[in-house]
């Protein structure tokens, strides 16, 4: 009787402390082929990361775009608990979750080092879990993309005349400042945009960074390749975990997880940006015309980029939180790196 008795004990005070650690493997679905060069990348460096930390007691059993769900469909599987976890360009899902547009890129929004100060110190990633948790999912930032080109064009940008009438591939909050010039913003999936610029479908297309769009080979089919990367000067890779999954592990393997997201986050902005330069040298080469949008051109976009701020702030709450939280913490970053300009 004592037997049993201590037995129930035990299994009782078990139960209340949670659940125990078990050998894990986690099912991701990326948004991105698997070897797409920096953004699949990352979920490879976070993957082999976790191994680490647990000793092997978490793996990830990644599947590239496609192989499990579309692309477009992570968020809505992971959420559903079809598949376990994703991992995503947060920007994908503006249309679900307003708040998704902000981090995934915000026009003349921060530095990639600054959105992961804000995101993970400056009280970011808790404002935005909050919209998360009506999708039942966790959300994790693990990733910073470097600034990206403003993208590829078939003709001269030398003014804002220049714009009016264009279609251009770009989505997001930047695809709705570029309608409020004459733009008309077109969102196609990846496999499709050189096809679509190289037959002048549109006439100008955004994708990614320049290691990226040379995979595609974007420089076959414009070659005004202009900066700087007004649309998107930073944006988030997140690893998305269904609710019940994440409940599911151990306290230590919750800690496992976290750790390696933000040690991917290091590997995310201490790479890149050297590959970059490498890319832009071979597109030269190839007869790419590396151009910067005039002044005049960028004062017009950041003040339609302004007014959709503004108008998404005034629809969605959460998304306001955010945005007054960001550039409080953009401001006070401004005035530090103010002072502490050498030149």
């Amino acid at each position: 009787m004592k037997k049993m008795i201590l037995a129930t004990t035990v299994i009782a005070s078990l139960a209340l402390s949670g659940p125990v650690a078990m050998a894990k493997s986690l099912e991701i679905a990326s948004t991105y082929p698997k070897d797409m060069p920096f953004l699949g990348e990352g979920l490879k460096y976070f993957a082999a990361t976790l191994k680490d930390i647990s000793d092997g007691d978490l793996t990830v059993n990644i599947h590239g775009a496609g192989e499990l769900v579309p692309a477009l469909e992570v968020l809505s599987a992971v959420s559903s608990g079809a598949v376990e976890a994703g991992y995503d360009w947060v920007g994908y899902w503006g249309g679900s979750i307003p708040v998704a547009n902000l981090a995934g890129a915000l026009p003349f929004g921060p530095t990639p080092d600054i959105l992961a100060e804000w995101m993970w110190e400056g009280g970011g990633m808790e404002i935005i879990q909050k919209a998360y948790d009506a999708h039942n999912l966790k959300f994790l930032p693990c990733s910073f993309t470097p600034t990206e080109p403003a993208g590829w064009f078939r003709k001269d940008i030398e003014s804002m005349k220049d714009l009016d009438g264009l279609r251009m591939r770009i989505g997001g909050l930047a695809g709705r400042a570029l309608s409020k010039v004459g733009v008309t913003p077109q969102m196609i999936p990846g496999g499709e945009v050189f096809v679509s610029l190289d037959r002048g479908r549109i006439d100008a297309a955004e994708f990614s960074l320049p290691s990226i769009d040379e995979t595609i080979q974007l420089q076959k089919a414009a070659k005004n390749y202009y900066f700087p990367g007004w649309h998107q000067p930073s944006s988030i890779n997140s690893v998305i975990i269904n609710k019940k999954t994440w409940d599911g592990l151990s306290g230590k393997q919750q800690v496992q997880v976290v750790a390696a997201c933000r040690s991917t986050v290091f590997w995310s902005l201490s790479n890149g940006v050297q590959d970059q330069i490498a890319a832009l040298q071979r597109l030269e080469e190839q007869g790419v015309q590396i151009k910067r949008l005039p002044d005049d051109v960028l004062e017009g976009l950041r003040k339609a980029s302004d007014e959709v701020v503004a108008e998404e702030s005034a629809k969605d709450a959460i998304f306001k939180e955010a945005h007054e939280s960001l550039q409080a913490h953009m401001d006070r970053s401004g005035r530090w790196q103010t002072l502490q300009q050498i030149n």
